[in-house]
C-alpha cells in the first residue's frame, strides 16, 4: 500500500509493509485479565444485581452492638463487568457501600463511608485485595497499605491486620471481618428478596 507524505512542500510516497498494516489493525485496549475463581465469585454476586436482602449479626465477639437492634439490609445496587456496588444499610444509616472491583491482579474490596450530606467520612475507602485464588464461593481481602496507614493515623493500629471475607452460596451471603482477637459476621438470607432501600448517602437513583 502506498501512503502519500508531504515534507517541505514536496509530495512523496512510501510503501507500507504488510506488517505495519497488520499492527495498525491490531491496536486495542489492554485486556482486563482475571482467573476462574475470581470470575465465578464476582459473577455469582452480579446475578443478584437490583435485589436487596435482610441480614443479621451471627457472630460478634466484642458485642453486643447497635447493629444487633437494627434492621440490616444489603442491596446489590449497581453492577458492570468490572465493579459491583453493594450498599449496606444499618437501620436508617445509609453511610456504607461495599465496592468490589476487578483490578487485573485480582479483586479489591473497598468500604465507601459517607455522611448524610453525601460528603466522605474521614474513615473511607479502606479495605483489601485478594492475594490468592480463593474459591468460587469465598474470597478473602487482607488489608491493603492505604488502609494500614489510615488506621495508624486514626489511632486504631489494631485494624492494620484486618482481613475481610465474603461468602456467596445459593441461600446466604456472608460479610466477615477477622483479626487477632476480633471476629464479626453478618449473614444475609438470599432465599427471600425484600423491598429495595433508597440510594445510600452520596449516591443517587
Amino acid at each position: 500500500m502506498l501512503q502519500k507524505l508531504t515534507c517541505w512542500g514536496l509530495a512523496s510516497f512510501v510503501l507500507l509493509s504488510p506488517i505495519a498494516l497488520s499492527a495498525k489493525q491490531l491496536i486495542s485496549p489492554a485486556p482486563l485479565v482475571s482467573i476462574p475463581s475470581h470470575d465465578a465469585f464476582f459473577d455469582s454476586i452480579k446475578t443478584l444485581c437490583g435485589k436487596a436482602f435482610a441480614g443479621k449479626v451471627t457472630l460478634d465477639n466484642q458485642g453486643p452492638s447497635s447493629m444487633d437492634e437494627q434492621p440490616l439490609v444489603m442491596h446489590v445496587r449497581k453492577c458492570n463487568e468490572q465493579q459491583l456496588q453493594i450498599p449496606f444499610h444499618v437501620g436508617d444509616d445509609a453511610s456504607r457501600t461495599w465496592i468490589i472491583t476487578k483490578t487485573g491482579s485480582g479483586l479489591s474490596l473497598k468500604h465507601d463511608h459517607r455522611h448524610a450530606d453525601g460528603s466522605h467520612d474521614e474513615s473511607t475507602m479502606y479495605g483489601g485485595h485478594t492475594q490468592d485464588a480463593g474459591w468460587a464461593q469465598v474470597q478473602s481481602f487482607p488489608v491493603d497499605q492505604y488502609s494500614k496507614e489510615m488506621f495508624v493515623k486514626q489511632g486504631i493500629p489494631q485494624s492494620s491486620s484486618n482481613i475481610w471475607q465474603m461468602y456467596i452460596y445459593p441461600e446466604v451471603f456472608t460479610y466477615r471481618l477477622i483479626r487477632e482477637g476480633r471476629e464479626f459476621r453478618v449473614d444475609f438470607d438470599l432465599s427471600k428478596e425484600i423491598a429495595k432501600p433508597a440510594a445510600p448517602w452520596g449516591y443517587q437513583d
